[in-house]
């Protein structure tokens, strides 16, 4: 399998010195850049993000990690994403999970109550349908269209990729998904990950590719930041923080190695906290991540 290894931005990630982080890693030849869904703060938008640095490179792939679908209507949603991809073919990597990373920002983001799931499996329907199909006529529980079109559509079906490592979204992944991104997951349990949403795919009569199975994976090189320690704690109580957060660049390299021999082969490194040089993080990123790829 082809290990690919792609950046996160983390908190240096707002406007200011965007387009400088952009333009250096596609100089070096970084294989992608991971823009998260943060609404509140000075984060880029990811789709904004994502055409601002399409418009600039012509080898840099650009992802969504994790945008959350539900609670956006999937006909905006297609229509973004094909624009994107017309614009940038076989460039644009979209990941979507069920809700926002911070709790504060889930009221953004409506849905019916205690129906988030199904509005996402029948969001993520009607974004295939429209991403694949010329027309697409489509009533569900949630939605409904009549002739709809968004445009010409990629030469290549885009990937649509998901998050999440709870039972039911590893079985949405195998059922709906092309791919899977994780995060906060020893190499066990990501294996068992894998092997859960392979299982569910094949009871659902289909296939997720061997090589489309990812994590992210934050880097602490001043100590793990006690944000991420909290974070880490609430949904992982019993899990040790350095055991899923690299400290160091060798951490890093140790930890992808034990990930790609659970099965996983692409990745997101990000820094755990705002680093002090972006430009930095960056060139220390391609010289001790870049050649972890194959």
């Amino acid at each position: 399998m082809k290990v690919r290894i792609g950046i996160g931005l983390g908190g240096a990630g707002g406007p200011d010195g965007f387009a400088a982080a952009v333009d250096r890693l596609e100089e070096i030849g970084v294989d992608s850049l991971w823009l998260p869904e943060m609404v509140y703060g000075q984060l880029v938008e990811p789709f904004v993000g994502m055409a601002h640095a399409v418009s600039r490179t012509s080898r840099l792939k650009v992802g969504a990690g994790l945008s959350v679908l539900p609670g956006r209507h999937p006909v905006l949603v297609a229509k973004q994403l094909a624009s994107l991809a017309g614009l940038a073919p076989r460039r644009v990597l979209p990941v979507f999970g069920l809700r926002p990373a911070r709790p504060s920002e889930l009221g953004l983001f409506p849905v019916p109550p205690g129906r988030r799931g199904a509005v996402f499996d029948e969001s993520l329907e009607l974004l295939r349908l429209l991403l694949r199909q010329e027309s697409v006529s489509f009533q569900g529980e949630f939605f409904a269209v009549e002739n709809a079109s968004v445009g010409p559509l990629p030469a290549k079906p885009l990937d649509i990729w998901l998050g999440g490592s709870a039972p039911g979204a590893l079985r949405r992944t195998g059922r709906l998904g092309d791919g899977w991104l994780a995060s906060l997951l020893t190499p066990e349990e990501a294996a068992a990950g894998r092997q859960a949403i392979q299982e569910a795919a094949d009871a659902a009569g289909r296939e997720v590719e061997p090589d489309h199975f990812g994590l992210s994976l934050a880097v602490a090189l001043d100590g793990i930041p006690a944000e991420l320690a909290a974070a880490v704690r609430q949904r992982r109580p019993d899990t040790d923080p350095a055991k899923i957060v690299a400290t160091t660049w060798g951490d890093a390299r140790r930890l992808i190695e034990a990930y790609v021999a659970a099965g996983l082969s692409k990745f997101v490194i990000r820094p755990a906290a705002t680093p002090a040089s972006l430009g930095q993080f960056i060139d220390d990123f391609a010289q001790e991540m870049l050649p972890a790829q194959n």
